[in-house]
């Protein structure tokens, strides 16, 4: 086992159990352009994915009738609105605590904008466990992966896992060289995540403490 020594978080989905608002604010904009709405949690995360455009291809949009920017500007809101009662994960303080004190440096890396991210973070009561914020500058960087692939230049001996919900995690985290963890509590289906082959898919956070050293 290895001896990690920092662990990097995805926010949305991982840490922050935002499933129903992406499920909600989809069926809005479903619901606006006639679309069928989805049933179910299992439903959503079957078809959710990366890139976002390819998941609007296949929740029936047709951007010959209303283009991909147009739709993502109009999903906003409505996530906004959906995601203000969400809350963390049940087992996401206990384990980050768990790894605090076993001292591992602890970041988030999103693709949200940073000063939105921060104020999550800090609404939530996560900033006490956290080393850095990495997220969104219009400025400095244009994507998740380049972020991470920054923030891995400068810390190139860091043992690192990944830990998200995702397919696009999952390829941040080869593009980084870094180990990565998927959990089935997110966005996407075990059966999604497990085509990917990362390090280990769990049902829970808490499981993740198991690959730490004692």
């Amino acid at each position: 086992m290895k001896h990690y020594t920092h662990v990097i978080w995805d926010f949305n989905g991982t840490l922050f159990d935002d499933v129903d608002a992406g499920i909600e604010s989809a069926n809005r904009l479903l619901a606006n352009h006639g679309l069928p709405k989805l049933v179910s949690r299992e439903q959503y995360r079957s078809l959710f994915g990366f890139p976002i455009i390819d998941y609007y291809r296949r929740l029936g949009f047709d951007f010959s009738k209303t283009p991909y920017a147009s739709l993502a500007s109009e999903w906003v809101p409505y996530y906004l609105s959906c995601s203000a009662n969400a809350r963390l994960h049940n087992d996401a303080i206990a384990t980050m605590e768990a790894l605090r004190v076993r001292g591992i440096v602890q970041l988030v890396l999103s693709a949200t904008e940073k000063n939105m991210l921060t104020q999550q973070i800090d609404d939530l009561g996560l900033s006490p466990y956290l080393d850095e914020i990495l997220g969104l500058d219009d400025i400095h960087a244009y994507s998740k992966e380049e972020i991470g692939l920054r923030w891995r230049d400068r810390h190139p001996d860091a043992c690192v896992l990944f830990v998200g919900d995702t397919d696009h995690d999952a390829q941040v985290a080869t593009a980084m060289g870094v180990d990565c963890i998927l959990v089935a509590s997110g966005h996407q289906s075990r059966e999604t995540l497990e085509k990917l082959h990362p390090l280990a898919v769990l049902d829970h956070l808490g499981e993740i403490e198991a690959y730490f050293h004692k």
